[in-house]
């Protein structure tokens, strides 16, 4: 089963009705999550155990918003690791150099043609950095922007691994896209 978020319903496998415990609750007959976890069965009882967050380690896959671009770096802050959110203001700050934007062309990347402030990226810890921020990679075809949104304010879709296009205007603004989960 994946992780449910408070108020999520939880799909209930044929049977008899399981007895409910820690983290769950019904509502209009149907079993809902009341915590942040992944739902157990422990014989016919049904549970959720609050899932607890962790700062981010080396090989954490880490989900946050570039607050910050110059030509060397993008500041990112990190709200969730691992898939755990963290609290809100408990964010780490994390930075893609320009040398740990792509696996190939290194000396070729410009931060601006592959990130804008906003954007949300789904990037690797590849280690601690210095005292203040964790060092994030996006060079795998499965990390990099997977949420941005355009000048006209729509949500933009990925066409290629470093274009998106604006749904509204059509328009198209380079970005390092994230390959999608469902694409083989």
């Amino acid at each position: 089963m994946d992780t449910v978020l408070p108020g999520q319903p939880i799909a209930i496998p044929k049977g008899p009705a399981p007895q409910l415990s820690t983290g769950t609750y019904l509502r209009d007959g149907q079993v809902r999550a009341s915590l942040i976890g992944v739902p157990r069965f422990q014989g016919s009882t049904l549970s959720i155990h609050k899932t607890r967050p962790h700062p981010p380690a080396p090989n954490s896959v880490v989900l946050g918003s570039i607050t910050r671009l110059s030509p060397l770096q993008a500041v990112l802050s990190i709200t969730v690791v691992d898939g755990v959110p963290l609290p809100s203001g408990e964010e780490f700050v994390g930075v893609i150099r320009v040398q740990d934007v792509r696996a190939t062309e290194k000396d070729k990347v410009k931060l601006a043609d592959c990130f804008r402030g906003g954007d949300v990226v789904k990037g690797l810890v590849i280690s601690l950095g210095d005292a203040r921020s964790y060092y994030v990679t996006t060079a795998r075809n499965d990390l990099g922007v997977i949420y941005a949104i355009s000048e006209s304010g729509a949500t933009m879709q990925p066409i290629s691994w470093q274009e998106m296009r604006c749904p509204k205007t059509g328009r198209i603004e380079k970005r390092k896209c994230a390959k999608p989960e469902d694409l083989t």
